[in-house]
């Protein structure tokens, strides 16, 4: 069956089944009510069902056909709009595609709530959102599979890479709640030596709070990971602070008070150097910035 019927008519069915009217869609769209029966009475036609009961004297009322094809026309008119939305958008240089890559340990409060607010403010681009653990994000911009990242500052950073600080998070000295230093107020380099470390891997990443002090080392590639063999409690660690306050966590691990705790983790977005960020990207990164002071 060859397809005739056009947009047009497809809107007039869906406006004469919500008002429930020919005369009152035909005044709303300056119409004479016989071209707007005529539409409906062609559409019908092309599609091989009759969509509205007429009767003399009553309002139109959908068929069963009419029925399931309602939602149907619905979308098609929805696409349109998208499609529109986005050759718009295209014309004022906005991305069509935002590629995000996050270190999975990144604060996800600020991450959400920049999302929300870029779905708002730029409805047409289409978001892919990866997270990984430590070297993932960089990896995936040099490989061109993501086009914006959010890491924790680095010294091993790639030279294709650009990138700008947006803010930090807070790291904190951690043990399990029945770990032995559970019990002590305040701890120095000495007693946590003697207890097996938690760190982050590799060796040689750069990352702050890589410094080893105890001669037993366990290491990870995720802070969540970290999290984990904490709370079973098979060492202590260095972690953000937005970690140990994850839900799952409370009441499971105990804050240290340490003569020396790493400084802040620095966030950083970034990008290749190849590829100037778009409108989009722009915007999501001032929202993550305010939003992440916000929860510092």
């Amino acid at each position: 069956m060859s397809i005739q019927w056009n947009l047009e008519q497809m809107r007039l069915f869906v406006r004469v089944a919500e008002q429930r009217s020919f005369s009152a869609v035909a005044r709303e769209q300056r119409k004479a009510q016989s071209a707007v029966s005529n539409a409906i009475a062609l559409l019908e036609t092309d599609l091989g069902v009759t969509l509205f009961e007429r009767s003399s004297g009553r309002q139109p009322k959908l068929t069963e056909a009419g029925t399931a094809l309602l939602e149907e026309a619905r979308e098609v008119l929805r696409q349109c709009d998208r499609l529109n939305g986005r050759a718009l958008a295209l014309m004022r240089g906005q991305e069509a595609r935002l590629r995000l890559a996050q270190d999975e340990a990144m604060p996800y409060q600020p991450v959400l709530d920049s999302l929300e607010a870029l779905s708002e403010h730029f409805p047409s681009v289409e978001v892919q959102l990866a997270s990984g653990a430590q070297g993932d994000v960089a990896r995936k911009l040099v490989e061109r599979r993501a086009d914006l990242g959010l890491l924790f500052h680095h010294e091993q950073m790639p030279q294709t890479l650009e990138r700008r600080a947006l803010g930090s998070v807070e790291m904190v000295t951690v043990c399990a709640v029945n770990h032995p230093l559970a019990a002590s107020l305040r701890v120095n380099r000495q007693q946590l030596a003697r207890h097996r470390q938690l760190l982050i891997a590799p060796q040689l990443s750069g990352y702050p709070g890589g410094e080893q002090l105890s001669p037993q080392v366990w290491r990870a590639d995720s802070f969540y990971v970290m999290a984990e063999l904490l709370m079973r409690g098979l060492g202590w660690a260095w972690l953000p602070r937005h970690v140990v306050q994850y839900p799952a966590y409370q009441n499971q691990m105990v804050e240290l008070s340490s003569e020396w705790t790493p400084p802040a983790l620095v966030v950083e977005l970034v990008w290749r150097r190849d590829e100037p960020l778009g409108p989009a990207a722009r915007w999501l990164a001032e929202r993550f910035a305010e939003h992440l002071q916000a929860i510092g």
